[in-house]
């Protein structure tokens, strides 16, 4: 279990809670797409960190971009909740400025658009008031140390010729400038090696220090990610539904023998 958030979940509400979540691709007209996430329960209590591992095909990044309001996707069914608020029918920037963050799994390249503005516009929504630039460029570098990247790389334009790595470690440095609530990490361990998952769940753990009641919701494959991070609830994803939830030791199980007991 993770010191980060026992105390705080023992005595707090829900920060996060699915309730019998369906989700279907959306369509054009009227009707729904394929279904997706088929009846998913989850709830997230303040500092804990759930991992959903599950094997290709599964419904792992639906339910990240579901959850974070794409429109790629029609929730026809169950509801999400977060602090308390019923935010299914939120749009995206209304989810991103009560507290929600999505890393993505490939962030996407911005031309003409650098970190340091980027972060700035970003923040500015999430708080409601526009930053200093000074003191947001400060608080920039000194989290650009802490991921260990190259402060030259404010300043240059988003994403466009960073590395696998360079990548996913900005998205935690967005996490760590945007201060959110709840963080859903999809996929964040991949096509990194070793020493550069190392960097980004030093991040992550590292954010969680200044943000201790900070809730995740870690989407992976592998277990490497998880033993950086060592998440309070490991659930396995199967056709769009949570069939096993444990702790580390389902991860270990699942190294060892694989989905195929869970099909």
């Amino acid at each position: 279990m993770d010191p980060f958030g026992s105390k705080l979940a023992c005595m707090s509400q829900p920060l996060f809670e699915i309730d019998d979540l369906h989700v279907s691709v959306a369509t054009e007209d009227t009707s729904s797409g394929a279904e997706i996430v088929k009846g998913l329960d989850l709830t997230v209590l303040p500092g804990e960190i759930h991992a959903v591992m599950g094997p290709n095909g599964s419904g792992k990044s639906t339910l990240a971009s579901s959850l974070m309001g794409s429109p790629e996707y029609e929730i026809t069914a169950g509801s999400i909740h977060m602090n308390g608020d019923d935010i299914t029918d939120w749009e995206p920037d209304i989810r991103a400025k009560a507290g929600m963050f999505l890393a993505f799994q490939y962030p996407q390249e911005i031309a003409g658009v650098s970190v340091i503005n980027f972060l700035r516009q970003a923040a500015s929504a999430r708080t409601g008031s526009d930053l200093s630039v000074l003191e947001l460029r400060l608080s920039i570098m000194e989290w650009m140390e802490r991921l260990e990247m190259d402060p030259s790389f404010a300043d240059r334009y988003l994403n466009e010729g960073f590395s696998g790595g360079e990548k996913k470690r900005n998205e935690i440095l967005q996490m760590a400038i945007l201060e959110p609530d709840l963080a859903i990490l999809d996929e964040t361990d991949s096509g990194l090696d070793i020493d550069a998952l190392r960097i980004v769940a030093r991040g992550v753990r590292e954010v969680r220090t200044d943000r201790p009641e900070m809730g995740v919701v870690l989407i992976t494959h592998y277990q490497r990610l998880l033993d950086e991070l060592s998440p309070d609830h490991v659930h396995i994803l199967i056709d769009g539904q949570i069939v096993r939830s444990g702790g580390m030791e389902l991860a270990q199980v699942l190294e060892s023998e694989g989905y195929d007991s869970w099909r």
